[in-house]
């Protein structure tokens, strides 16, 4: 009897991992928006390109930060693998060093750490 209670909530324990499975919950809701990888890749550069086209043309620093936020927000929506993770991490540092460049009022290196993330998330595309 007692090998049988076991066997019995071992199978109850196994059933419920199995309905509320993680990966099973994982599919994107009806107001979720996926991206594909080179997409959202895609999304970021473009973003990138609007923070430093106003730091080129001499945008105040506000602005320059919440754009290099905004390339930032969007970089999160790159899903593809472990190595493209790795470097988008890599070049999300270079946007994180652009905002507070740009926060402390410095847009000549906040441009220069834009220039280094672009080219950075240029490179993603080759991981894919």
């Amino acid at each position: 009897m007692k090998i049988l209670k076991k066997i019995a909530l071992a199978a109850l324990v196994g059933a419920s991992m199995g309905v509320f499975s993680t990966s099973a919950m994982a599919e994107a809701s009806d107001g979720r928006i996926v991206y594909a990888p080179t997409e959202a890749i895609d999304l970021t550069i473009k973003r990138i390109e609007v923070a430093l086209a106003s730091a080129t043309t001499g945008a105040d620093a506000e602005t320059v930060a919440s754009q290099a936020k905004d390339a930032l927000d969007m970089s999160k929506e790159i899903n593809a693998n472990d190595k493209v993770d790795i470097a988008r991490s890599r070049a999300n540092n270079h946007l994180k060093a652009a905002r507070n460049a740009a926060k402390a009022g410095n847009i000549p290196e906040a441009e220069q750490h834009l220039r280094q993330g672009l080219q950075a998330f240029n490179a993603l595309k080759e991981l894919l």
